[in-house]
C-alpha cells in the first residue's frame, strides 16, 4: 500500500530503481515467454505427426501380429518372440530449448535384421518376421513420442510458469510501485509548498521585524546640533 511508504527521497529513488529493474525483467520475460510459444508450437506439429505415426504403427503391428498367431499360431509367435537375445537399449540426454531443459531419447539395436532376431530362419515364416518388423518399427515410435510428449510438457509447464511471472510484474507488482512513486512525489510536493509556504512567512515576519524597528529608530533620534545651540543660546540670555 501506497501509505505503508515513508514520503523521502531516498524511497522515491529507491523505487524508481525498483520500477527500472522491473520493467527490465518484465520486458525480458515477455520475450522469452514469447519465444517459448513459438518453440512450443513447433513441437506441437511435431507431436501431432508422432501422434499419427504412432497410432499407424500400432494398428499395423496389431495386423501383422494377428495375421501371424492366425498362420502360424499363438505358440510360434511366443517362441519367435523369446528367441530375441539382444534387447534394445536406450540412453538419454539431455537439450536446452529457451533455458527449458528437455530429454533426447538415443535408440539403437531397435530395428534388426533376420539373424539378428534370434529365432531360426527356417523354423518361422515370413508372417512372424513381418510382424516383429512392425513392432520394430512401433517401439522407434513410441520411443520418439516419449522424447516429445515430454519436451511438450516441460515447455508448457515453463510458459505457464512465465506466464504468471510476466503477470506478477504486470499486474500487480509494476501497479504497486507506480501507485508509490505517485504517492511519494504528491508527498513530497506538498511537502516543497508548505516549506516555501513557511519560508515566505518567515521572510514577511522578517521584514516587518526590521520595518518596525526601523520606525521605532526613527522615533528615537537625537536633536540636530542647530537645535541643540539654539537651546544653549535662549538659556544663556536668561
Amino acid at each position: 500500500m501506497a501509505n505503508d511508504v515513508k514520503p523521502t527521497r531516498k524511497n522515491l529513488m529507491a523505487i524508481e530503481d525498483r520500477i527500472e529493474l522491473s520493467e527490465r525483467g518484465h520486458g525480458t520475460l515477455e520475450k522469452k515467454r514469447d519465444g517459448l510459444i513459438m518453440e512450443f508450437m513447433d513441437i506441437l506439429d511435431k507431436a501431432q505427426d508422432v501422434r499419427g505415426d504412432l497410432a499407424d504403427d500400432y494398428e499395423q503391428a496389431q495386423q501383422k501380429i494377428n495375421m501371424a498367431r492366425a498362420m502360424e499360431g499363438d505358440v510360434a509367435v511366443r517362441g519367435a518372440a523369446a528367441a530375441l537375445q539382444e534387447h534394445p537399449e536406450i540412453t538419454t540426454e539431455s537439450k536446452n530449448i529457451m533455458g527449458v531443459v528437455v530429454p533426447q531419447i538415443e535408440s539403437s539395436r531397435v530395428s534388426k535384421s533376420l539373424d539378428q532376431r534370434g529365432y531360426g530362419i527356417m523354423g518361422t515364416s515370413a508372417r512372424i518376421d513381418e510382424a516383429a518388423e512392425a513392432y520394430e518399427d512401433l517401439l522407434e515410435s513410441i520411443i520418439l513420442a516419449a522424447e516429445v510428449e515430454t519436451a511438450m510438457k516441460k515447455m508448457l509447464r515453463e510458459i505457464e510458469t512465465t506466464k504468471r511471472r510476466v503477470n506478477a510484474l504486470e499486474f500487480k507488482l509494476l501497479p504497486e510501485l507506480y501507485e508509490n512513486q505517485e504517492y511519494i512525489e504528491q508527498k513530497l510536493e506538498e511537502q516543497e509548498r508548505e516549506e516555501t509556504f513557511r519560508l515566505k512567512k518567515i521572510k514577511e515576519k522578517k521584514e516587518a521585524e526590521e520595518k518596525e524597528a526601523r520606525e521605532t529608530a526613527g522615533e528615537t533620534e537625537p536633536e540636530s546640533e542647530d537645535e541643540t545651540e539654539l537651546e544653549q543660546a535662549t538659556a544663556d540670555d536668561d
